[in-house]
């Protein structure tokens, strides 16, 4: 696992390619599935939920179309924090999220599928086809004239 250190001046530093990254570059990581952890330098206390709340809040914040978080739903977050006994809401929203994701990847694949062939693509497969029919259908009539003639000459 990938360890970032954040030290006191709030800069991130990634021990494995020895360089100063930002949140950017993490959110980076994380689409590629790369592991990390964040820690603090100092005491080495674990970060690592800090660090993806604040990535969090910089993607809501750069493109007021992509919200995922309404206002309504921040409050009901905040809401589940003050219950007496708090609903398993992380291990419902974990499930749910990888559920969504899953079957997102579904319909891209099946959608790549069904357009893998333009309409040029498809005529040119429909014509290849046909074409081959046509040869093996001449082909065959061919063989049946060559052999009629040979019965004719003998």
């Amino acid at each position: 696992m990938r360890v970032i250190r954040k030290y006191a001046n709030r800069r991130l530093y990634d021990t494995e390619q020895s360089r100063y990254v930002t949140l950017e570059d993490l959110r980076k990581l994380i689409l590629d599935e790369v592991a990390f952890r964040v820690e603090d330098a100092k005491s080495g206390e674990d970060l690592t939920r800090t660090i993806l709340l604040s990535i969090i809040i910089e993607q809501e914040q750069a493109d007021g179309d992509a919200e995922v978080f309404s206002n309504d739903l921040l409050a009901q977050f905040i809401r589940v924090y003050d219950m007496a006994q708090p609903l398993p809401l992380a291990r419902y929203l974990e499930q749910g999220t990888q559920l969504m994701l899953e079957q997102q990847k579904r319909v891209q694949d099946q959608w790549q599928q069904a357009m893998r062939h333009t309409p040029i693509e498809l005529m040119r497969e429909l014509t290849e086809e046909n074409m081959k029919f046509w040869q093996k259908t001449i082909g065959q009539a061919g063989s049946k004239d060559d052999a009629k003639d040979d019965d004719e000459t003998k």
